[in-house]
């Protein structure tokens, strides 16, 4: 009796354990559950003095994938199947170095050969957003200008008293474009193409949790382009920062970890921490918002509302469709756009 006794409580602990396991393993972590109508990246929207010098930017830098166009009244890019739209501002909008941060970091794209384009970039005049390469360094145009790896000062040190020396192939950079907008030139297979929006959320498994669970976005797989692995199970706001590393715009580092990252369509929101939160709302900054498509607003709406999501925007008619405006973690604004 007492062994059938303590096989019922090993038993009972057994599925408690489980339960527990389940209640904290994110719901989409196994991809797009059916009961999430399929959302898709439809657009960057930036504020712009000159909406329409903003729109032949970007076709100079990615020329292969990019063209001037219109879209829905708006001055627009297509990219692939992304647009950038551009809503005109009389007074230049804030960036990171005017006003206080968002959660929207840069966008970018991938290239072939991005010291290449590097070196086309400043053969056409086009500014470059250069980065320092240790705390005790100089500005450089390149992660591959600097040592190896995304080291710390200390790593930093013990690679220079080794003789290390940068690689000087590949890697990223940015420039700086239109109304102060950062811009990734970042290497990566043989196309170029838009590739990704890179947010800062101060806990980045939870934001990763609340894009799958809210938006259906996809969660990588292991390791992603510009993403940590998939958030297991437990509170998402454990993760600690860790120590800041090189290249970084600021010449004290930048803390790159923990990361993480989702995927709509292949365009990845990339996530990097933002230690201490007060991240400001995008809402008239250089990226106001950015956008998904879904075919059904209506029941997206009632849905999210069921589940708590703030709205900045009601349905409203937009252009030749509707769209809705919400706020995700850390006041990003993202916009629904009925695409049917």
């Amino acid at each position: 009796m007492k062994l059938m006794a303590r096989t019922a409580i090993v038993t009972a602990l057994i599925l408690l354990i489980a339960a527990s396991i389940a209640r904290f393993r994110p719901a989409h972590a196994q991809g797009r559950p059916a009961t999430i109508e399929p959302t898709h990246f439809h657009h960057v929207h930036l504020n712009a003095v000159n909406p329409a010098a903003a729109a032949e930017y970007y076709p100079k830098p990615f020329a292969l994938s990019a063209s001037k166009t219109t879209f829905n009244g708006y001055e627009a890019v297509k990219t692939g199947n992304v647009y950038l739209l551009f809503t005109k501002v009389n007074t230049p909008p804030m960036t990171e170095l005017t006003g206080p941060q968002t959660s929207v970091w840069h966008f970018g794209w991938n290239t072939p050969d991005s010291r290449k384009y590097n070196e086309r970039f400043r053969a056409m005049g086009l500014e470059i957003a250069q980065m320092w390469d240790a705390a005790d360094g100089k500005l450089v145009d390149m992660s591959s200008d600097t040592l190896p790896g995304l080291p710390t000062q200390e790593q930093i040190l013990d690679m220079r008293n080794k003789g290390m020396q940068p690689t000087r192939q590949g890697g990223f950079g940015y420039l700086r474009g239109p109304d102060g907008a950062l811009i990734e030139n970042a290497q990566a297979g043989q196309t170029e193409r838009f590739n990704h929006v890179h947010m800062y959320h101060e806990s980045p498994r939870c934001a990763m949790e609340w894009y799958a669970t809210h938006l259906g976005a996809r969660l990588p797989e292991g390791r992603g382009a510009g993403a940590s692995e998939a958030p297991a199970a437990g509170d998402c706001r454990t993760q600690l920062y860790a120590p800041p590393t090189w290249p970084s715009f600021a010449k004290t580092g930048f803390v790159r970890e923990p990361s993480g990252g989702v995927f709509f369509d292949d365009v990845s929101i990339s996530i990097r921490p933002w230690p201490g939160g007060g991240l400001a709302s995008t809402r008239g900054h250089i990226v106001d918002h950015w956008a998904l498509s879904v075919s059904d607003l209506t029941a997206t709406v009632a849905r999210l509302k069921g589940e708590g999501i703030k709205f900045l925007d009601e349905i409203h008619p937009w252009g030749n469709t509707r769209a809705a405006m919400i706020e995700g973690p850390d006041r990003i604004a993202i916009e629904l756009v009925e695409v049917r």
